[in-house]
């Protein structure tokens, strides 16, 4: 280790850069993982990032990933930063550059493949690596378009992803550089980032890239195939103005104002949208999703030998309901197809009835939506990995705040998670008591850095089985402790 100007020198393989010493950790803002994917790489896989001389200051942040305004920006606030497509660049904290070999978390973000950044300031990897004594890596990847759009002879829907797989490649080659152990890597994501975990699982290109995986509030969707990728890339382009069967469609594509991209993503995702879903237009494209995925993913986490931390939060749809004009005196038989869609009747809307007493339609229209589309999928991968021979633990966040529209929330959890909470001004935190949140973040970091130190979140003062057939969770919130069936509602899995 070695200061310049105050900073601290990381020498990597492929040149020095300068971080910035603060709070016991050292932070890089910006570190380059991939050439930057503009001009003629718009829509082509990420390549490798070419080396520099001298020293590279990388303690400013970096621009993100162009995006339009986050469709939860109601319930987790606001942010600002500068967007470029020159976006392809981690975000490092380390308790400090020396050969310590420390357990490196690896974040993907989530908003729905189409906005967030690892690098925002609400995921700062500072507290988190400070109090566990982890890395911390957040992953800034392309989104939406520029991310996920499939076309025959442009792309293949999965440049956000190849851009993960680039950036876990960089953690493997040079993370020693920065403290860290390439051996002991936990890919930790949430929302879009745990479903982009699920799919990195199938990856054969991700091989002892990681050894562990925490996976929050991932909704295990299968996405449009190819056929429905194209038809809406198609779409796309027609809404640019572009002709997609035009011998330059691709060119036109390639070299479209970006701004214009952006804003054509948001007119697609409105003619897509339907009553009560939360797809969004541009996730990645995934031919071969079948009926049997989850049991694909959790053989593959086991042959892998990868443990896995998974869970949700208690009313993970408030963050998408609350806020929706519509939903709040839902069309009635809409509602209904949903429970016969999801539970097998429509009168299942009884059993969440009595689940919630007083509940409203909305409320209970929110419980049957996130038990179908994150709690059960969650417990349904964590028994298939208990059953493949792994090893699995659940969770459920239950914190909300007092009298909080948004209660236990679709991303109320982040927060703790990170112990960020002064980044945040979030309307999800309405009624936060501090002295609670402060004692409730050292435990979740504490238990999430136990499970990146050795695979298991169980700390000395608090027990935390594996998943098995009690069907064995922690409960996060103001009582913390393990319980069994969380879900308690008779289920089936909708193909």
């Amino acid at each position: 280790m070695s200061n310049l100007r105050s900073g601290v020198m990381a020498r990597t393989g492929l040149g020095d850069l300068l971080g910035e010493a603060a709070d016991g950790v050292v932070r890089f803002r910006t570190v380059p993982y991939a050439t930057p994917p503009v001009g003629e790489l718009r829509f082509a896989p990420p390549a490798p990032p070419a080396a520099w001389k001298g020293v590279r200051d990388a303690r400013a942040r970096g621009p993100i990933a162009p995006q339009p305004p986050s469709r939860l920006r109601m319930a987790m606030g606001e942010f600002e930063r500068v967007q470029s497509e020159d976006c392809l660049t981690l975000a490092i904290a380390t308790p400090a550059v020396d050969n310590r070999r420390r357990p490196v978390i690896v974040w993907l973000h989530g908003g729905a493949y189409l906005s967030g950044a690892g690098s925002l300031d609400w995921y700062d990897g500072g507290p988190l690596a400070k109090a566990g004594d982890v890395v911390v890596v957040g992953v800034n990847y392309r989104l939406g378009p520029l991310g996920f759009l499939q076309f025959p002879g442009l792309s293949d829907g999965m440049m956000g992803l190849h851009d993960m797989v680039a950036a876990l490649r960089f953690v493997h080659d040079h993370i020693a550089a920065f403290g860290g152990d390439p051996g002991c890597v936990t890919l930790m994501g949430q929302s879009a980032g745990g479903g982009a975990i699920m799919r990195l699982l199938d990856f054969s290109t991700t091989e002892d890239l990681f050894h562990r995986v925490i996976a929050q509030s991932a909704p295990l969707l299968p996405g449009p195939n190819e056929a429905e990728a194209t038809r809406r890339a198609r779409r796309f382009m027609q809404l640019l103005e572009i002709d997609p069967d035009a011998v330059d469609a691709g060119e036109r594509l390639r070299t479209a104002p970006i701004e214009a991209l952006i804003a054509q993503q948001s007119v697609l995702a409105r003619e897509l949208s339907r009553f009560g879903s939360i797809e969004p237009a541009f996730p990645p494209c995934f031919d071969n999703y079948t009926p049997d995925y989850a049991e694909r993913v959790a053989r593959a986490a086991v042959a892998r030998g990868v443990e896995m931390l998974t869970g949700s939060t208690r009313e993970e749809m408030n963050a998408f309901f609350v806020a929706d004009p519509a939903m709040a005196d839902p069309d009635q038989a809409a509602v209904a197809e949903w429970f016969e869609a999801l539970a097998g009747s429509a009168d299942a809307i009884e059993t969440y009835r009595r689940r919630r007493p007083g509940g409203t339609t909305r409320d209970l229209f929110g419980d049957l939506m996130t038990d179908y589309r994150f709690l059960l999928p969650s417990l349904d991968l964590a028994g298939r990995v208990t059953a493949s021979g792994g090893r699995a633990f659940l969770y459920q966040f239950n914190w909300a705040g007092r009298n909080s529209p948004w209660k236990a929330c679709h991303c109320v959890e982040l927060p703790f998670a990170f112990g960020t909470l002064p980044a945040w001004n979030a309307p999800m935190l309405q009624g936060l008591d501090h002295g609670e949140y402060v004692a409730l973040s050292a435990t979740m970091m504490a238990a999430w850095s136990a499970f990146a130190h050795r695979g298991d979140p169980s700390l000395p003062e608090l027990a935390w089985p594996p998943y098995g057939v009690g069907r064995e969770t922690m409960c996060l919130g103001s009582v913390v402790g393990v319980m069994g069936d969380p879900a308690g509602v008779a289920w089936k899995v909708s193909s």
